[in-house]
């Protein structure tokens, strides 16, 4: 037999795995045959068939970290973002193409069956969609990780848009079932609140606090497979769903009253049901509080219990774990880990803080003062009694270094106290995360700029060695590799495939950027691209546009900082000039854009009101026909998301310079050749230095200009006397120009503008905004040119994948080092 011979019939053998493995999923796990399955069955028979792929590694994996004792990391989030995993999966393990050969075999459309799958919408924008590139980027380069989230029932709610409204609706994600999931029943932690905290003393007299009768919710873990990208390191997602201690009280059963009955089960079992409760009243609040400490404690307990499994001196803890804090959300962690230390193990004050503070870090998202959380300190005494001792003795203790340290500065103390002494008492979490933490960081070069500076200034003081930089990034594999394979096997073919795990190789791209002929598939691939989301656009708004059109996209999270009312205003701008001079020249253009808003942020909502608006009034307008089109793409996810940045040409990133601490879909545009406009604000900074300044739209006000215009006195009304276009487009928003139906309904937003303040300083920008506009207009009319610095963005990209981002936190942070895992391990074991 040759070896030709050979090799095909090794890969009929693979395929008859796969098809076996598939029927017998759709017939054993899910009990259905080729006649009654739906393409929903299909799918949980393709995925279960492929995380049996997955398990063996995934033993492998767990058992390689055991066995090397190496130290671990545990990442914990609120928000997991996380999108698909079949696709994900596929690409991964390197499968992709054997088991679309042998579904596709079975007379299955291969590409239906995988777009069955349901997002997991654990998170809203860049802060769970880093944290699910950072779990692929440790996979793939096998360093020892762990996520913890919470296994939230309803995820980030579903957005329609209705009359040019958002409206939610609920995301029962785990309505079927979700198959990647493994329930681990033998892992359930109690998480304890309310109470009351009983001191006494032990034989040897020494002081102990007890926290007795106490409400105790079980947190049980279910966990997710996350496989690394050519190696053979599989990592966990654990994530907690909240569980019941009782299944029901039997004494009210039995007396017929079956409501009171399962009521304290169903009260429990609220904590893990839905992503952002409203915050918007006090029992929101409070639920969100309580999801906190839920994933606190949990995951405290979870990573000790890891840890005692070879080690009983705690003070060997720092040395095996490192504990990073995703944002000020898991905050309440640092606390519990004392009172573990030190009512659970027996461990003295100082030793107990002292682990502490080397177990944990702390990553700094935001300088936004509605994401700095502060929590009334009456939540904790009804709560967490026992928390709010600790975090007191914390604080007075924190306090005498203060003291110490600027014995002439008292007004230091009342800015840097972890709690909070206006009319309601609160805690300050960002304070105890850099307190409780050996590590803080920022997440761009100048969002670290600015917490050194001006936001925890008082603390870099104090602390200077604990800050540092670590500029986000994002994940090669997913955002080209699987989201642009067009593109991704054009790359492979003139400069290779090393990109996929070192981006640094897209460098190579510059010597050919000037290529003729590379530009013009380059540009080929870029117009497929946007012809399928043409079609995306034409089956879900029913509209029809242009691919050889401008595509000028925003998406993301809606926020008066993101600026996207900026972009209506050059829209509208736009509108004008087109309806005062008919027949002159302008440059095709579809506006796109997409995000939701958060349910209780009125002015998020009315934003997305005035596109759709706006919209209407522009896409029906004979006069600009052909010219300028608006598109609102409802229900924004990562799948959408890997339909829109390869089809963009236009990267919106317009927030007011100093507000933006990194970005990451400004990464995910420039990565599939999208040319970015936008302010030096964030990760743009560092994508301009990357790709040159010559290849980026930059405008407006940098952010040490915005602090001073802000300490002059920032009048809105002088840009908007001062400039007549501007001037007008307000004024239509604000008569009814766009809402005929209700005249006043856009004016909350002038008024924002203009009477309130204009607190993201869009007048100030709008002229220098408009300006970069036309320059950007200018170049699109040379499309060869263009498409060579679309070509050097890419190219410039590498310095922007998360496994730069993960190999900094992992060498400078958290002293951790990769894996060799060694395949069949667990096999060898088993015999």
């Amino acid at each position: 037999m040759t070896d030709e011979q050979i090799g095909v019939n090794e890969e009929l053998d693979k395929q008859m795995l796969i098809i076996k493995s598939f029927l017998e999923h759709l017939e054993y796990t899910l009990g259905k045959d080729k006649y009654s399955a739906t393409p929903y069955d299909r799918f949980n028979a393709l995925a279960y068939a492929v995380r049996d792929y997955l398990v063996e590694r995934w033993l492998d994996t767990q058992q390689a970290y055991y066995n090397s004792d190496n130290k671990r990391v545990y990442y914990m989030s609120m928000e997991f973002l996380m999108g698909r995993t079949l696709s994900n999966s596929l690409i991964n393990l390197g499968i992709w193409e054997d088991f679309k050969d042998a579904i596709t075999s079975l007379g299955n459309d291969f590409d239906q069956i995988v777009n069955e799958e349901q997002d997991a919408g654990l998170g809203n924008g860049g802060l769970g969609r880093l944290a699910a590139c950072f779990l692929d980027s440790m996979a793939t380069m096998s360093i020892p990780a762990y996520g913890y989230g919470i296994r939230y029932e309803y995820g980030i709610f579903r957005q329609h848009i209705i009359d040019g409204a958002q409206v939610e609706i609920p995301d029962n994600w785990l309505r079927y079932r979700n198959p990647w999931e493994l329930d681990r029943q033998e892992h359930l932690h109690t998480v304890k609140f309310y109470g009351r905290v009983i001191s006494t003393f032990d034989a040897n007299g020494k002081l102990v606090r007890e926290w007795v009768d106490t409400d105790d919710v079980m947190a049980m873990a279910y966990d997710t497979p996350i496989p690394g990208y050519q190696t053979h390191s599989v990592n966990t997602l654990r994530l907690w769903s909240a569980k019941s201690s009782r299944e029901f009280d039997l004494k009210f059963f039995n007396e017929g009253n079956y409501i009171r009955a399962v009521e304290k089960k169903m009260q429990s079992e609220t904590i893990s049901k839905v992503l952002y409760p409203a915050d918007n009243v006090v029992e929101g609040k409070e639920l969100r509080f309580k999801q906190e400490y839920f994933l606190a404690s949990a995951t405290v307990h979870d990573v000790i219990y890891r840890f005692k499994k070879k080690h009983q001196d705690m003070r060997l803890l720092p040395d095996k774990v490192a504990i990073q804090l995703n944002d000020t959300h898991p905050t309440l962690a640092i606390p519990e880990l004392m009172r573990v230390l030190m009512d659970v193990e027996g461990v003295e004050w100082e030793d107990a803080w002292e682990i502490t503070k080397k177990t944990f870090a702390y990553t700094n998202h935001t300088i936004l003062p509605e994401a700095l959380e502060q929590w009334p300190v009456w939540f904790f005494e009804q709560i967490l009694p026992r928390h709010l001792q600790i975090i007191y003795e914390i604080n007075e203790r924190f306090l005498k270094e203060i003291r110490e340290r600027f014995p002439d500065e008292p007004n230091r103390l009342a800015r840097m106290s972890i709690v909070e002494e206006h009319w309601e008492r609160k805690i300050r979490m960002a304070h105890l995360a850099i307190v409780g933490s050996h590590s803080v960081n920022g997440v761009a070069a100048l969002h670290t700029e600015i917490l050194k500076n001006e936001l925890f200034h008082d603390f870099y003081e104090m602390y200077p060695e604990r800050f540092n930089n670590k500029t986000n990034g994002i994940t090669q594999r997913r955002w080209l590799k699987m989201s642009n394979p067009a593109l991704s096997g054009l790359i492979d073919e003139y400069i290779g495939d090393g990109w996929t795990t070192n981006l640094y190789e897209l460098e190579k791209l510059r010597a050919i950027a000037a290529d003729p002929e590379f530009i013009a598939r380059w540009r080929q691939v870029k117009r497929s691209n946007k012809e399928g989301l043409c079609r995306y656009i034409k089956q879900h708004n029913d509209l029809d546009v242009d691919p050889d059109s401008l595509f000028d996209v925003q998406v993301k999270r809606l926020h008066e900082y993101k600026r996207q009312l900026l972009n209506v205003l050059h829209i509208i701008t736009l509108f004008n000039r087109i309806k005062d001079n008919p027949g002159a020249y302008v440059v095709p253009r579809t506006f796109i854009f997409a995000g939701k808003a958060a349910p209780a942020y009125a002015t998020a909502k009315l934003i997305i009101r005035l596109i759709n608006a706006v919209a209407a009034v522009v896409n029906h307008d004979p006069d600009v026909a052909g010219r300028i089109k608006v598109v609102f793409l409802a229900n924004y996810s990562v799948s959408l998301a890997e339909k829109i940045f390869p089809a963009s040409d236009l990267s919106e990133q317009i927030s007011t310079a100093g507000t933006e601490a990194s970005g990451t879909g400004n990464m995910k545009f420039a990565l599939n050749g999208a040319l970015t406009i936008g302010t030096l604000d964030g990760a743009n900074i560092e994508i301009m230095e990357e790709v040159g300044r010559e290849n980026i739209f930059i405008f407006g006000m940098t952010a040490a200009e915005v602090s001073q215009l802000r300490a002059r006195g920032y009048n809105p009304r002088e840009y908007y006397n001062g400039n007549r276009e501007l001037k007008r487009v307000l004024d239509m928003i604000a008569s009814g120009f766009f809402s005929p139906w209700a005249p006043e309904l856009f004016t909350p937003l002038t008024d924002s503008l203009l009477n309130l303040g204009d607190h993201y300083m869009l007048l100030a920008d709008y002229a220098s905004y408009v300006a970069c506009q036309e320059q950007v207009a200018q170049l699109f009319k040379q499309p060869d040119e263009w498409g060579r610095r679309a070509i050097l963005n890419c190219g410039g990209m590498g310095k922007f994948s998360s496994d730069r981002t993960i190999d900094q936190y992992a060498r400078e942070i958290w002293g951790i080092k990769p894996v060799d895992i060694l395949p069949g391990a667990v096999e060898l074991q088993r015999h």
